[in-house]
């Protein structure tokens, strides 16, 4: 069957379609929370040292595979490892870069209907929270986080309708294309994304001190609370298991009076006191470049497969160097510029240190930025446009996740839009189904993100930069990366790419392997078996998490076995 080739229409189109992909609810929601979490400063060096080390060198990779294997017609993840490697594991290999955005599609698009349904409900003045465990109470109804089947619902307050309205425009936008559909949304989507970014961002700076019992709860402190080097820390005596003492820390301080107050009030205490943490001793936790890295892979969209089927529709002398730059600059401005300096100050003016050091993704911005909104004059009209530029960033990632899987059935079936897209509807729609039914403590979405959307992605990040770097080679790679570039790749990242990047993510997943799957901890020393294991093996087993896994093997299964079948993969290993 014949199929009409797609393309991009301009160089601005890719580059925001590829932003798109990358500007998520990661840059406004999990960012900050990271840092906050992870020392501040301290967490912004180690997040800079592996964009530089692992973000670019695999960005580039990606858009050079993906650009070559384009121009032979091969547009899915497994046909471009199948062109680049000529090797019969290597379309195999392909299966994660289709696995992988498609399931955390699944569950994506329903956190995408969370930011849709808080837009629509700020908009009717149906969020007005006097604290965060009121807003916690909405959300917890919301999405239907005390038993199975509560989120099955579709009333104004109830999640089902907005997921109804965000999976049939996501694949309205699939279904007209790729200029069509992905490229002419994200032209309009991303410069209004940043504009209502802005806006946020100029009534967050300019709160002051909202609780005037609170003075020291202020914007700028909670500036500093994100972006200070070091951290100045409450620490309490105790004692460890071989009976020796150590310090451990309890409190962050923040703000000259609140230090110099504490600082006042432990004086002569043996059991307290108050002690600076330098950014060097910070540096030295290995959990902190796990967080770092992990937000990477989050941020850029590296390690999906998404950014490879997207190169692979450029033309052959499109630059893929300037413009794989331009794309990875544009996120990180809306995550650093925008998102860092939103979410946090917000929050810790209005609740402190103890209102957002340690909350989570979804806490922090479904919990604490409700209230915070619903308690600042006009709030109602800035909840309303912060939530909906965070649907907006989500829609053009969730476009990114489906657009894989529409080139896999295509190339491997050899059908057209049409028909993929319904295949790929029909595949998502169960899967997010499943997800939704299944929303007890957000036990199939927590399994998906833990296994797909991090385990999976370290796995797939470390194979393209080693086939790129050691299969292709760096003389072949490099000179397909310059054909077209109005700036060169520098010559010190055939360095990094060849041995620093694939050495630097080995260490990484194996640490994140000890730290998060078998529980090891750096400070005790003691280990304990990660929950997310134990949710698959022994008698504490879930149901719902054993099923879970069962649905990802099954589709890995289904793709493996479409891509067995398909002649043109086949010929590649021949004429190899």
């Amino acid at each position: 069957m014949a199929r009409a080739k797609e393309s991009w229409n301009s160089r601005i189109g890719v580059i925001l379609a590829v932003s798109g992909s990358a500007v998520g609810l990661g840059n406004f929601l999990r960012f900050p929370g990271q840092a906050a979490q992870y020392g501040g400063g301290a967490f912004m060096m180690a997040y800079f040292v592996a964009f530089l080390l692992i973000g670019l060198p695999i960005c580039w990779a990606e858009w050079t595979m993906g650009r070559r294997a384009g121009q032979s017609g091969f547009n899915s993840c497994p046909g471009i490892m199948a062109y680049i490697t000529r090797h019969p594991a290597g379309k195999y290999l392909g299966v994660l870069g289709i696995v992988i955005p498609v399931v955390v599609y699944m569950y994506y698009v329903y956190i995408e209907a969370w930011c849709l349904g808080y837009s629509v409900n700020f908009l009717r003045g149906e969020m007005v929270f006097p604290t965060a465990d009121a807003a916690g109470g909405f959300w917890e109804t919301f999405i239907g986080n005390s038993k199975n089947g509560a989120a099955v619902g579709f009333g104004l307050k109830e999640v089902g309708l907005y997921l109804v309205v965000a999976f049939i425009f996501n694949f309205y936008l699939i279904y007209r294309g790729l200029s069509r559909g992905i490229e002419l949304f994200c032209k309009f989507a991303m410069p209004t994304l940043i504009v209502l970014a802005f806006i946020v961002l100029v009534r967050v700076l300019t709160l002051g001190s909202p609780d005037v019992a609170n003075p020291h709860n202020n914007v700028v402190n909670g500036l500093g609370f994100m972006w200070n080097p070091s951290k100045v820390m409450v620490q309490e005596a105790e004692e460890t298991v071989d009976g020796s003492r150590r310090w451990a820390n309890v409190e962050e301080l923040v703000g000259a009076e609140v230090i110099a107050m504490k600082k006042a009030a432990l004086e002569g205490s043996a059991d307290k006191r108050v002690a600076t943490i330098t950014v060097w001793q910070q540096l030295r936790n290995p959990q902190l470049w796990l967080a770092a890295a992990g937000q990477i892979f989050f941020s850029l969209s590296v390690g999906f497969g998404i950014l490879m089927t997207y190169a692979s529709y450029l033309k052959k002398s499109d630059d893929v160097v300037l413009s794989g730059l331009a794309a990875t600059s544009t996120n990180e401005f809306c995550e650093v510029a925008l998102g860092g300096l939103i979410t946090v100050p917000a929050g810790f003016a209005f609740l402190g240190v103890a209102g957002v050091a340690g909350q989570g993704t979804f806490a922090l911005g479904f919990k604490v930025l409700p209230m915070v909104f619903s308690n600042m004059p006009a709030g109602q009209l800035f909840g309303f446009l912060f939530f909906f530029l965070l649907f907006l960033a989500a829609v053009t990632s969730s476009l990114s996740m489906v657009q894989p899987g529409i080139a896999f059935l295509e190339e491997a079936m050899d059908i057209n839009r049409k028909q993929s897209v319904a295949i790929l509807g029909i595949i998502t729609a169960f899967g997010t189904g499943f997800v939704v039914y299944f929303s007890e403590n957000s036990k199939a979405l927590d399994t998906f993100d833990f296994w797909v959307g991090t385990f999976l992605i370290f796995i797939l990040a470390t194979i393209q930069i080693i086939i790129f770097a050691w299969v292709l080679g760096l003389d072949k790679g490099f000179e397909e990366a310059h054909q077209g570039a109005a700036i060169h790749i520098p010559g010190i990242y055939r360095v990094i790419m060849k041995y620093i990047c694939p050495l630097f993510l080995l260490t990484v997943f194996v640490l994140w392997v000890v730290v998060n799957v078998f529980g090891y901890s750096f400070e005790t020393g003691e280990t304990n078996v990660s929950g997310y294991v134990k949710d698959l093996v022994g008698k504490d087993s879930n149901i719902v998490a054993q099923m879970s896994i069962g649905l990802i093997l099954t589709l890995g299964i289904f793709v493996a076995l479409v891509i067995s079948r398909v002649k043109r993969y086949k010929e590649l290993e021949i004429r190899s």
